[in-house]
């Protein structure tokens, strides 16, 4: 089979590009793009370039990365121009093929492979593509090119901003492996830390890991790493039109100051959690599980799931048991800064299900005839037009229209 050609267009310093590209007068300059820009405690969503170089990172505090950068400009997000120009970008990938596929809101693979007698091979099409994003919206891309979908990627972080970077069956081994093992898609910190207990520091030394060995460490990931590692991996890059199907239904955020107290975090358990109960009705599916992730002040981590006793799509059940996960597993040695809860194992809301003998059938009924009305009402009306009383006042939840980004999740197979 001849070798694919694909594309990673990933644009540089996004949000920090489209603030600059908005107001001029900030071209050149350190700037980064924070919520809550006029709390110091707010975090840094993204950086421009002389920021970079002065020591910024993603993820720090305001007061830190002033500290760092005496000069830096902060400001605040403008998540509805984010969208804009992802979708405007987007466009001019699909003018070269229409196998496009996000990977968050500044990246994407491209799979020119039968496009290439229009657009040329690989180097050309991403340096047409390169200039037109830049002529066209006044932003930059780094963009790599390659037979596979983590080669490509891996192409695109390796030569910033504003370039081209191509890596071939012929020269992967050179240019790949003396790479940290940690620039390889997937390779989280526990992951690294793992892997460097056993000497393996390079994307080299993963593939030259019996696989096997790698399996029993890190489960079917291991398998997958070595695969990515050796070259070997067969990803497809999905049509621009696919809809992955819906295996969880989650909703997370940063909020504008720590909480504070059990009171706080549940209210925003619960107000996410109105959003992923609504969202389970749209795709009529219920809840068999739930997932929390909560990240202390300091930036680390941690998630927990449990099953649920009956499957669900009540908000108030789904928040209960995420509050009683918080309650009993987390270890509170620092404030809470960011939330995320997600309904797991989901099933069609049409299956039977068994209820337990001190489950109250009516109430169930009641309950979920209830929270019909306060969705018609809100269809009708909009999101606000009825909530709870403990949802009022301030939530320490941001209004900006973060919550409408999306993440990347893992690529599709």
């Amino acid at each position: 089979m001849a070798d694919k050609t694909i594309l990673h267009s990933d644009l540089n310093c996004f949000y920090a590009s489209v603030e600059v590209m908005l107001d001029p007068s900030l071209r050149g300059k350190p700037i980064a793009v924070c919520g809550s820009a006029e709390d110091r405690h707010g975090i840094v969503l993204a950086k421009s370039e002389p920021a970079k170089r002065a020591g910024v990172k993603t993820g720090m505090v305001n007061w830190e990365a002033r500290q760092l950068c005496p000069g830096l400009i902060v400001v605040p997000p403008q998540y509805d121009q984010y969208l804009k120009y992802s979708k405007l970008t987007r466009s001019i990938y699909e003018r070269y093929t229409d196998l496009v596929e996000p990977y968050g809101m500044d990246e994407c693979w491209l799979d020119i492979t039968g496009s290439q007698q229009l657009c040329g091979d690989g180097r050309q099409a991403a340096e047409r593509i390169r200039r037109e994003v830049k002529e066209e919206l006044g932003l930059t891309v780094s963009i790599g090119v390659s037979f596979n979908k983590i080669f490509a990627k891996l192409g695109s972080d390796m030569k910033k901003p504003d370039a081209v970077t191509e890596i071939t069956q012929k020269n992967f081994r050179e240019k790949v492996w003396p790479l940290p093992a940690s620039n390889l898609l997937y390779v989280g910190r526990a992951t690294e830390k793992k892997l460097k207990k056993y000497a393996i520091h390079t994307i080299g030394d993963i593939a030259a890991t019996d696989p096997e060995f790698l399996r029993r460490l890190l489960g079917v990931n291991g398998l997958a790493l070595w695969r990515y590692a050796a070259g070997m991996d067969t990803s497809r890059v999905m049509h621009r039109d696919f809809v992955s199907p819906v295996k969880s239904v989650g909703h997370g955020i940063t909020c504008v100051a720590d909480l504070e107290n059990d009171e706080e975090v549940w209210k925003v358990i619960f107000e996410l959690s109105q959003d992923v109960g609504h969202r389970l009705r749209v795709h009529d599916l219920s809840a068999s599980g739930v997932q929390v992730y909560i990240r202390g002040n300091d930036l680390f981590g941690s998630q927990f799931q449990c099953k649920l006793p009956v499957k669900t799509q009540l908000p108030t059940e789904i928040a209960s048991a995420a509050f009683h996960l918080f309650q009993t597993r987390y270890n509170r040695q620092t404030k809470v800064r960011a939330i995320c809860v997600r309904a797991i194992d989901l099933v069609p809301k049409c299956q039977p299900d068994q209820l337990t003998l001190f489950d109250d059938p009516q109430k169930r009924i009641t309950r979920e005839n209830l929270q019909d009305a306060v969705e018609d009402i809100r269809g009708r009306f909009g999101k606000r037009a009825i909530t709870y009383a403990s949802l009022l006042g301030d939530l320490k939840m941001p209004d900006d229209g973060r919550d409408t980004v999306r993440m990347p999740a893992m690529m599709y197979q």
